[in-house]
């Protein structure tokens, strides 16, 4: 068992985001046993959820004539448009059905207001709206984070960053993450998470 100070941030480990979803990870399932068996080894266990409402501004198919992946400007910078995906209450919004989620000691769900989308555990995508996450963790005594899950590049690196800005030890297990790789953008990422301190293991 890990120090009582340490969690396990599991990151959007969801229908749509493995194989057969609609905004599928390649490998995306691959990794659930290495997070079942982790979720065993440590005090503090938060998973996090995409729950987006069907009106959700970072979906394509709301903006006429957009295509999945292009960019649009929303008002706190540049936003990719995605597949619909997660949506609130839908199958490709549940956790993958071979993740044990029954040692979670909470859920974060992210992405429920329509306006702004959400990657990081921490804070919405103007970086200032909080989830509640940190509060949680400082109350838990949480200092050391070990963070898992879809997709390396985006949700888990925004999560990281946010997380060493916030004053966390942070860890990514990269055998534990599936990366999306839009245009290079795990390399992109990973050199980010290297620069703000995270380590990755």
């Amino acid at each position: 068992m890990r120090a009582a100070e340490e969690a396990l941030i599991v990151v959007d480990v969801q229908n749509d985001f493995c194989p057969g979803g609609a905004l599928a990870v390649a490998g995306g399932d691959a990794i659930i046993p290495e997070i079942n068996a982790m979720m065993r080894q440590f005090p503090v266990r938060v998973l996090t959820q995409d729950w987006h409402p069907a009106d959700h501004k970072s979906f394509a198919e709301n903006h006429p004539g957009a295509a999945p992946f292009s960019l649009t400007q929303m008002p706190y910078g540049p936003q990719i448009l995605w597949p619909t995906h997660c949506v609130q209450g839908s199958d490709g919004a549940l956790f993958h059905p071979r993740l044990e989620t029954a040692p979670g000691d909470l859920i974060i769900r992210k992405g429920f207001r329509p306006e702004i989308d959400s990657y990081s555990a921490f804070f919405e995508n103007d970086r200032t709206t909080p989830t509640g996450l940190e509060g949680y963790l400082r109350t838990r005594g949480v200092t050391r984070l070990t963070l898992v899950g879809l997709a390396t590049d985006f949700c888990v690196t925004y999560s990281a960053l946010d997380a060493a800005r916030l004053g966390f030890a942070v860890a990514v297990k990269m055998s534990a993450c599936r990366a999306i790789d839009l245009e290079g953008s795990l390399a992109t990422a990973c050199q980010q998470m290297m620069q703000a301190g995270v380590d990755l293991i």
